[in-house]
């Protein structure tokens, strides 16, 4: 069998609340060619409910994949785009849905890409918007309010005009070394911090607010594996220095 153009691309759902939404999800996905979806601390759902609201996506429903956390939905992807209905103070990247499909279909060379979206009542919270490469915003007059699984139609509706419209393999970026992943990506963002309040660089700053400024800064660069494994190593070093210092 031939493998989807979209295999290695993921929805990720923090915290449904309706299992109707979720349901809508998955008819999206086998609609628009996507098989994967991850989700992190949902609602309680039925399998057979679910078929009853999407029908004929049962192979979709047996494959979802349930998660605890959000770092573990994401510890593997290499590329992540979070959808939200409003812009925020943080400088994060600010997108339209057709420039994420293109992001994600670069992405897609070098590993798992992930579309991801939030509650039904909250959307996705601050902590998590951190973290994603660039948020998206679908472009709508000032009554901003889509259900949540209307947003997730559109965001695949894009990625499946963009699949379908390309007439040449998108080339992987010229890198010697593969992208970081998630899991890379925050135990660098964790020493970087270590090394910050080493240094008491938070003595009259805002942590919070610095820290939301360099995960912006690195989302902004996209260091690959190699890149920021050094510059973990200098953050370390710091650490290492100062506690040296104090002996």
């Amino acid at each position: 069998m031939k493998a989807s153009p979209l295999s290695n691309v993921v929805v990720v759902m923090h915290e449904p609340q309706d299992p109707v939404n979720i349901a809508a999800t998955v008819r999206a996905m086998k609609n628009m060619g996507v098989s994967e979806l991850r989700l992190v601390q949902p609602v309680a759902y039925e399998p057979h409910r679910l078929e009853g609201i999407a029908h004929g996506t049962r192979d979709l429903i047996d494959r979802i994949k349930v998660y605890e956390t959000f770092d573990d939905a994401v510890a593997d992807c290499v590329r992540l785009v979070g959808f939200t209905a409003r812009r925020r103070a943080a400088k994060w990247r600010v997108v339209d849905p057709k420039q994420a499909a293109r992001e994600l279909l670069v992405g897609r060379a070098d590993g798992t890409v992930a579309m991801v979206f939030g509650r039904e009542d909250k959307g996705l919270p601050n902590e998590i918007l951190d973290r994603v490469h660039s948020v998206v915003v679908i472009p709508t007059t000032e009554h901003a309010s889509l259900n949540l699984a209307q947003a997730v139609l559109i965001g695949l509706y894009e990625l499946h005009l963009a699949v379908g419209d390309a007439t040449r393999t998108i080339p992987p970026p010229r890198k010697d070394a593969p992208p970081a992943t998630e899991a890379q990506l925050e135990q660098y963002f964790a020493d970087m911090q270590r090394s910050l309040e080493a240094i008491e660089f938070f003595k009259t700053r805002n942590a919070e607010h610095i820290m939301r400024t360099v995960r912006s800064l690195t989302a902004r660069a996209s260091p690959d594996a190699r890149e920021l494994s050094l510059i973990r190593a200098m953050a370390i070093e710091v650490i290492r220095y100062m506690e040296r210092q104090r002996t």
